[in-house]
């Protein structure tokens, strides 16, 4: 009997969807943490990096666990870790117990990220079903990570601040019930293992980047160390390539990191998720917004990257990375000539429309060039590579928030935003069919 594919879809979009939320929602509640357990700046930093640095540097591994023992046994246990983790978040009686629970929820995250577009490619074979599949998880991915900020806002409004992580234990629920109803186990390859090595020289290249990036923002990124952290970070990455060379099964196929949608995936990232983070500390830190105030602001953005994520599902892939890079740079040229609250609405929306034109077609390169049998590394290396750069964008922009000044670090943000997305439409260019 053929299984139903739309429960499965709807099951993998839920598992990308609570990844992403927890990514974004966090952004609003900087002074519902400030006033419940003492957070600063570099605290909701740590609490928001903690989540995405262990997904980043975990979601290579699960990857080929999901590969070895199956995407759906894989995607299950991811759901049960986030649901726990949530859970301890939820209860948390301080900043430093929040930021270890937001570490094991992102390592459940790597098992839901890495495994979902695994699962999706089993389920969808057709590579036209798939693109279109893949449209509609984006999309479903997109929508949470732009409706985080309005969740959180209205669910700290009415809740308080400890709401916004116990949401996902229905919806990690709902996850659980579908695949275990309807999803297919895909077939293991068991020549697939944990590359313990190049996991802890990750790890280490990871955290060394992200302490060091948030330490500038108060000590500056020419102190000694800071220069240490990243000399740390570089010296990681360095042996992990050395590592990963000599493995015969390397954790990542080396072909894939010279793959354009990697690089822009890392890069447009950065930016995105950067922005996300120093514009709500703008408003609620500048202007003394409420969290549902804020949350309110970014209502605009979400409708522009859902409605985009339909036309980036559609058209040709280089023509969608150029245009919606070319509109990224503009909102962030908008944002840098003025700084006035309706100019900083439409900017960002215009940078949300070009990420979700974006998404889809750097999502599904990855997963047609591979046999698929190593789906789940494709996708966990495109997730590891696009959860690095939103660690990064925190980091970086954060800093340069709480070091320059908010007017000044958002607008020097902007302008950084900016020519990366040059690079981003050069790479989109050269890329095209």
């Amino acid at each position: 009997m053929t299984r139903p594919r739309g429960p499965v879809l709807a099951a993998v979009t839920l598992g990308f969807a609570v990844i992403q939320l927890d990514v974004s929602v966090v952004n609003v509640a900087v002074k519902a943490l400030a006033a419940g357990l003492g957070a600063s700046v570099g605290g909701v930093q740590w609490v928001v990096d903690a989540y995405t640095l262990t997904f980043a540097a975990l979601i290579l591994s699960a990857g080929a666990l999901g590969d070895r023992t199956g995407a759906r046994r894989m995607l299950l246990a991811g759901f049960c870790v986030f649901i726990v983790a949530s859970v301890a978040c939820g209860a948390s009686v301080s900043v430093g117990m929040l930021i270890g629970a937001r570490l094991v929820q992102g390592a459940g995250a790597a098992a839901l990220g890495a495994c979902s577009l695994a699962l999706l490619s089993h389920t969808y074979p057709d590579p036209g079903e798939r693109v279109r599949a893949v449209g509609i998880w984006a999309a479903g991915g997109s929508a949470a990570l732009a409706a985080g900020p309005l969740t959180g806002g209205v669910l700290i409004a009415l809740l308080g601040w400890r709401a916004i992580f116990f949401i996902n234990v229905p919806l990690g629920l709902a996850g659980c019930w579908l695949l275990w109803r309807y999803a297919a186990e895909t077939p293991p390859a068991r020549d697939r293992a944990v590359d313990l090595p190049g996991q802890v020289l990750s790890v280490a290249a990871l955290v060394a980047l992200a302490w060091a990036t948030i330490t500038a923002g108060s000590r500056g990124f020419g102190s000694w160390p800071v220069l240490a952290g990243y000399g740390v970070a570089l010296a990681a990455t360095a042996a992990f390539v050395v590592v990963e060379r000599r493995r015969e099964r390397p954790m990542v196929p080396l072909e894939l990191l010279r793959s354009r949608p990697m690089s822009i995936g890392f890069l447009i990232n950065v930016v995105f998720y950067g922005l996300i983070f120093a514009f709500s500390l703008f408003l609620q830190r500048r202007d003394g917004w409420s969290a549902l105030d804020a949350g309110l602001a970014f209502l605009p953005v979400m409708l522009a990257i859902g409605t985009s994520n339909v036309f980036g599902a559609r058209w040709f892939r280089w023509r969608t990375v150029v245009v919606g890079s070319v509109l990224m740079g503009a909102g962030c040229l908008m944002m840098v000539a003025s700084l006035a609250l309706p100019v900083l609405i439409a900017g960002l929306s215009v940078t949300g429309f070009g990420i979700g034109l974006i998404g889809p077609a750097i999502t599904s390169s990855p997963l047609g060039s591979v046999d698929r049998s190593r789906s789940g590394v494709a996708s966990g290396t495109l997730t590891a590579f696009r959860q690095t750069g939103s660690m990064l964008g925190v980091a970086l922009f954060g800093s340069l928030v709480a070091g320059q000044g908010l007017a000044g670090g958002l607008r020097l943000a902007c302008v950084l935003s900016a020519g990366v997305l040059l690079g981003v439409t050069l790479l989109g260019w050269g890329s095209r069919d």
